[in-house]
């Protein structure tokens, strides 16, 4: 019986150094958390944060509580490459980051070289806001996901709920920031001209937060006399804009990607009222249970891409819950297989991995600005009343040519 019980006071010693040594899943941020972008950076990281927390909350993975190192990216794409690099001597699993495609570029590119050259240690990208339509498209690569929309989805969710309603009309203006987010949003008002019943009357493409008079633009719009301008515009870009042509007394309808960046609102005040916006979330569009719950978390409702990204992280700890490295070596590429074929119920529609390109496919929320609103928006009477949601199978687009994916399979 001594030995008996020598071999059981061994084995649960064996195994309590086991658990003691479990290899906790890492997850960095690589968010710009100072300069321009720093409100929005915030946003992405406080929204990670809440997801985590509900991973640890529901036991943690693999033996240990899933750990969160934030990395300040200062709003570019050497710096992000920069803590990358440093993310990887940390050993981070897993990478999210959201504001600016250019920096999801850099990140993307980082990760695919990195992999390519560590067999064994890979690090996946979670992306959360870069939309660029290359890192689906020609930069596209398995171990990036891209948790949000893009331009097309974006659009062809304007163009039908706003022509249901009755306030698309015939002829459509496009002013957009001249890079590649500025350039999709245009290429995708073109394409869905057809669907809208509606002709382009006027397209300008323009430097990126530079111009603090948008007078001139106006008054090229006026006289184009459109129904609809479509912009993919955000931060002053979009103020200004919207600013101006209420000063020039246009009659003209707004459709948005980013009309609830913070402080537009409050910023643009009754100017706003009316405008379009197509997001991945929105807080009246759902019975108010996670709103509730994330403002019990962080203190404030979800706002801008808060929800949409929690939901990422919600989506990652589904896919974890399919998988057991009983204490061992984190594989990345077990938690990505798991990743694309995960869908995610959230409270506004499911969320889906479409596996030729690691595009989510999603609902795409339609608003428009109210007063009154259920959920005010910047201390206003103001704030989003939901138009449409439209359904993942009915916003997404074909994959694209370019993509040309390489699985870890093949």
């Amino acid at each position: 019986m001594k030995r008996f019980a020598m071999i059981a006071a061994t084995s649960a010693a064996a195994l309590s150094a086991s658990a003691l040594h479990a290899e906790p899943l890492k997850i960095g941020i690589i968010e710009s958390l100072s300069g321009a972008q720093t409100s929005t950076g915030r946003l992405y990281a406080n929204a990670v944060a809440y997801g985590v927390a509900q991973i640890n909350a529901a036991g943690g993975f693999n033996g240990e509580p899933v750990e969160v190192i934030e990395y300040d990216n200062a709003g570019g794409a050497p710096d992000a490459a920069n803590k990358f690099r440093q993310a990887v001597a940390d050993g981070v699993d897993i990478i999210f980051q959201g504001a600016s495609s250019a920096i999801a570029g850099q990140l993307t590119e980082d990760v695919r070289k990195h992999n390519l050259r560590n067999p064994g240690k890979e690090v996946m990208f979670i992306n959360l806001g870069g939309e660029a339509m290359e890192l689906t498209g020609e930069k596209c690569q398995f171990y990036h996901f891209r948790f949000t929309t893009t331009a097309p989805m974006r659009v062809n969710a304007l163009v039908g709920a706003m022509k249901k309603s009755g306030d698309l009309g015939e002829k459509a203006y496009s002013i957009n920031q001249n890079y590649s987010w500025g350039q999709d949003m245009q290429a995708a008002v073109q394409t869905a001209a057809a669907n809208g019943g509606y002709e382009i009357v006027g397209e300008v493409l323009h430097d990126v937060n530079k111009i603090q008079d948008f007078a001139p633009f106006v008054a090229r719009l006026k006289s184009a006399e459109p129904d609809t301008v479509f912009t993919g515009n955000w931060s002053n870009d979009l103020l200004l804009l919207m600013k101006a042509t209420g000063d020039a007394g246009l009659n003209v309808k707004f459709a948005t990607a980013y009309l609830d960046q913070p402080g537009n609102i409050a910023n643009a005040g009754a100017t706003s009222l009316g405008h379009y916006i197509a997001n991945n979330y929105e807080n009246a569009a759902t019975d108010g249970a996670f709103a509730e719950d994330y403002k019990k978390a962080t203190g404030h409702y979800p706002i801008f891409v808060e929800g949409h990204s929690a939901f990422a992280v919600g989506a990652l700890q589904q896919a974890l819950g399919t998988l057991d490295f009983k204490g061992g070596d984190i594989n990345v590429t077990s938690i990505a297989q798991a990743l694309e074929n995960t869908t995610y119920e959230t409270p506004v529609g499911p969320v889906s991995v479409r596996k030729e390109d690691h595009q989510t496919i999603r609902p795409v929320v339609v608003s428009k600005v109210v007063k009154n609103a259920k959920y005010p928006a910047d201390g206003t009477d103001m704030g989003f009343e939901t138009v449409e949601v439209i359904p993942g199978e009915q916003a997404i687009y074909p994959v694209q040519d370019s993509c040309k994916m390489q699985r870890p399979d093949s």
